[in-house]
């Protein structure tokens, strides 16, 4: 799969060069790259930045350097194009892992005040957010964005069970981990994960998984119980 994310700040994505995702990076399985927006502006001073129509505090990003540089880099639109904005659709796991199977994936990162509305008007196919929250760039969203759908790319991650029993997996929040040793400051590993029996174990898992869903997040068990009523009604994805 290939990732491109436009910025005005290429460097800030090295980091994505350690750990999982650049090893990832490194064996050929996520090709990713970084391009920086300012290179094409017409600009004698590469400039990519104005003031807004109609006034306000800050600067907006031009169309025109974005234009040419998401031209540049998929000539034919076969990437599907994402903006990160506040305004988006909020990123989830599901989200993640339809991303990963869309195919090659083009992320704008607007920085400032934002981008000129036209460019997202004649390039972009979908606006995403991570958050109820504002960042003074996008840079550090569309990491995130990077991060979370390279763990759905096979081969990323040493097991597929990986991420199926990580957090939103089946809607519920992860139950606890523990490894070596056995107990810790006089804490000890539930007595359950010793014993072998993986039976006990998935039984135990799940429960804890259920107990800190209705502890920490209710709203995911709200929403998987009117999923599961809606089923129950005939209306899942094979009702009529």
């Amino acid at each position: 799969m290939k990732i491109r994310v436009l910025t005005l700040f290429p460097r800030m994505f090295d980091c994505l060069n350690e750990s999982i995702i650049g090893r990832a990076i490194k064996n050929g399985i996520l090709d990713f790259a970084a391009i920086d927006i300012r290179e094409y502006s017409k600009d004698k001073h590469q400039k990519c930045d104005d003031t807004p129509y109609g006034g306000g505090a800050g600067m907006v990003m031009t169309a025109q350097p974005i234009y040419d540089c998401i031209n540049a880099v998929d000539p034919n639109h076969e990437y599907l194009r994402v903006y990160m904005a506040p305004q988006g659709e909020t990123l989830s796991d599901g989200l993640c892992r339809d991303l990963a199977r869309s195919g090659d994936l083009l992320i704008l990162c607007g920085h400032y005040e934002g981008v000129d509305r036209r460019v997202l008007d004649l390039c972009i196919d979908k606006e995403i957010s991570i958050g109820d929250y504002v960042l003074s760039g996008g840079e550090l969203a569309a990491m995130v964005v990077t991060d979370g759908v390279a763990r759905f790319i096979d081969g990323v991650l040493g097991s597929s069970a990986s991420h199926e029993d990580e957090s939103f997996s089946d809607g519920l929040l992860e139950y606890p981990q523990y490894t070596r040793p056995p107990e810790f400051m006089g804490l000890k590993v539930p007595e359950v994960l010793l014993n072998g029996n993986h039976k006990e174990i998935e039984k135990f898992r799940r429960a804890e998984s259920e107990r800190l869903t209705a502890l920490r997040r209710p709203d995911l068990l709200v929403g998987k119980r009117a999923a599961t009523a809606d089923e129950m009604r005939g209306g899942g994805k094979n009702g009529d």
